[in-house]
């Protein structure tokens, strides 16, 4: 399958691959996960939008945010993996990626991700260490997780 990675800001994403990741986050986040929350946030606005295409089809996606909207150090969020998509590896392509373009757009050496604590073991295999305690979030039990990029 060839693969296409995309980084936009907000004001450069089309209407339809605006509509691809709403639909995507909205698949994984409200209905598969059966979690009933508002992902409008009005964090997309400020945040670059990294997208892993097959053909038409959106099969992962992160927001990147600056530091200062989502946390005090720049932070990657909305980390989904299509379900088409899953056991290919797309998922662990997209978050060291993530990880690189975070650091080239922001120029920083800390990023912090609030994580669902189910998925602690795949963070942490980038480097990510636990910095919080569990918290509930939407339902979702949560941690925080700082990585320091040398």
């Amino acid at each position: 399958m060839q693969l296409t990675w995309t980084l936009k800001p907000f004001n450069d994403l089309t209407p339809n691959e605006l509509y691809h990741i709403l639909r995507l986050r909205s698949e994984v986040f409200v209905v598969e996960q059966n979690c009933v929350f508002l992902d409008a946030d009005n964090k997309d606005q400020v945040a670059h939008h990294y997208m892993c295409w097959g053909e038409n089809d959106l099969l992962a996606y992160t927001r990147l945010l600056p530091p200062g909207f989502a946390y005090e150090y720049a932070s990657i969020g909305r980390v989904v993996t299509a379900p088409r998509a899953r056991k290919l590896g797309i998922g662990k392509l997209l978050m060291r990626q993530s990880i690189d373009e975070c650091i080239k757009l922001f120029d920083v050496d800390i990023i912090k991700i609030g994580a669902q604590l189910y998925l602690k073991k795949f963070y942490e295999s980038f480097g990510f260490s636990q910095s919080s305690e569990i918290y509930v979030e939407d339902g979702i039990d949560h941690i925080e997780m700082l990585l320091t990029v040398s």
